[in-house]
């Protein structure tokens, strides 16, 4: 309904192959033998992932990880830079770059790199969230130098002109309008982040305001780039069927001789107290239904709660099988979505849930149920059979996410990138395993049993109607 010779820093990886069952009990994390049967036969399926990691002399971090399965490699190349690492006065600048980043370089002309990635049999991509901008590609084996290639030249040699600038102001502009201001509820995490996480570099969202992107100079987006586009703030990934000897050759020839940029400041993130209830509504002339959306402030990625909220989450509103949806859809039909949409981000962490009232039906009896539903965890907690189908939906995706060469890369990189550690993408299950039935139980009443919350409603209008 919504919408690349040795180099220094160098360690290889290989994964411990210890009894997992082992691991699994000194954490004490099953109690019981279906639980233990599942993850048996989950531990047995997930081959841990061996890899070679180092750091070029200006700062560029590098991850190797081989994958003979098919004669595709992917690329990715993460630059630590999102929407939190914006001024205040011109928000949007790291989307903004996601976009110009197609344009050309010194030495490929415009338009031209996605011509060649794709006349190769590759495909290429990118994403800008409020911590990080990430850059990918999928190529054939015999194409890996070419994208290397590609992706040095936009690392230091992005051309910024006028009339790239222009062109993608516009098509930014456009991106805006369709995903946010002309799409039913499409202002809803733009509202929820600026009242959540107000007086905060996480108070405004990756697409940023129009008009900062209009306004800001071509000075301005150079001095952006070059603080933020520099070896030593970026890591880069390969994952894939190649010769490790070669790459490590490729990626010192094309990226060895980048120059390091002044390290970017890495300021914390000081999050002033939410007292209260804090209630916004929005009249939204494309919106046919009333829909609420209730967001709390959780943790930040790694938390030692994250685990145990993740699973709360998913017994809560991940589909149809959640409380909520059974509560609200099936049995009293007060709404036709219950759901929602977990945040954790590198230095804060939100849990948006999200009702559409059925026709005729009273969003404020939607909003109520919906507190029921969380109040019956905080006093009785979870089912045993619902925490067990929890710890497999956590294992499920564990396993997924290691599947294929651009999941892989992706989470090697999110492992390095956030926590300094690569060896984490190995061993988060393990922080599953050692959460208890009772924790879900905790952590429900903590973030989500108190009044400091956002709530927004969306009312159906004809547009007369202001707020």
């Amino acid at each position: 309904m919504f919408a690349l010779g040795s180099t220094p820093n160098e360690k290889a990886v290989s994964p411990s192959r210890s009894n997992p069952l082992m691991r699994i009990s000194r954490y004490g994390a099953l109690a019981f033998a279906a639980t233990l049967s599942v993850v048996i036969a989950s531990a047995q399926m997930y081959k841990p992932l061996s890899f070679i990691e180092y750091t070029l002399p200006n700062g560029l971090h590098v991850i190797l990880r081989q994958d003979r399965t098919a004669p595709v490699v992917t690329t990715v190349l993460w630059y630590r830079v999102g929407s939190r690492y914006e001024d205040p006065a011109r928000t949007g600048f790291a989307h903004f770059f996601e976009h110009l980043m197609f344009e050309g370089t010194d030495s490929i002309g415009r338009g031209e790199i996605s011509k060649l990635v794709q006349q190769a049999g590759g495909d290429l991509n990118a994403f800008t969230t409020f911590d990080q901008t990430v850059y990918h590609m999928r190529v054939p084996s015999n194409a890996l130098p070419m994208a290397l290639w590609i992706e040095s030249q936009r690392m230091r040699g992005l051309k910024i002109d006028t009339i790239g600038v222009e062109t993608q102001r516009g098509v930014v502009k456009e991106e805006r309008k369709m995903r946010y201001e002309n799409s039913p509820y499409g202002m809803w995490n733009i509202k929820m982040f600026e009242h959540l996480f107000a007086g905060t570099p996480y108070s405004w969202t990756p697409i940023g305001a129009s008009q900062h992107i209009d306004s800001a100079a071509i000075a301005e987006f150079k001095q952006f780039y070059d603080t933020y586009y520099v070896p030593n703030n970026a890591v880069l990934v390969i994952s894939g069927d190649f010769d490790e000897p070669e790459v490590r050759r490729m990626v010192d020839v094309y990226f060895g001789f980048q120059p390091p940029g002044p390290m970017p400041r890495r300021d914390s993130v000081i999050v002033p107290p939410l007292a209260g209830t804090i209630r916004d509504t929005i009249y939204d002339a494309k919106a046919q239904l009333p829909a609420v959306f209730i967001g709390y402030r959780t943790v930040p990625e790694g938390h030692p709660d994250s685990y145990a909220l993740q699973m709360l989450m998913d017994i809560l509103a991940n589909g149809e099988s959640s409380r909520m949806y059974r509560t609200l859809v099936d049995s009293a039909q007060v709404a036709v979505q219950a759901s929602v949409f977990p945040y954790e981000l590198e230095k804060v962490g939100a849990a948006i849930l999200v009702g559409v009232a059925a026709p005729g039906r009273s969003i404020d009896t939607v909003e109520k149920m919906m507190y029921a539903v969380i109040d019956s965890v905080i006093a009785r907690g979870v089912t045993e059979a619902e925490f067990v189908k929890a710890r497999n939906i956590a294992e499920s995706r564990f396993i997924s996410d290691k599947k294929g060469t651009y999941p892989t890369a992706l989470a090697l990189a999110r492992a390095y990138a956030f926590f300094e550690n690569t060896a984490m993408v190995n061993t988060e299950m393990q922080r599953f395993y050692s959460v208890r039935r009772e924790d879900l139980q905790r952590v429900a009443k903590k973030y989500f049993g108190t009044p400091n919350r956002v709530v927004l409603t969306f009312i159906p209008t004809t547009g007369k109607e202001t707020k």
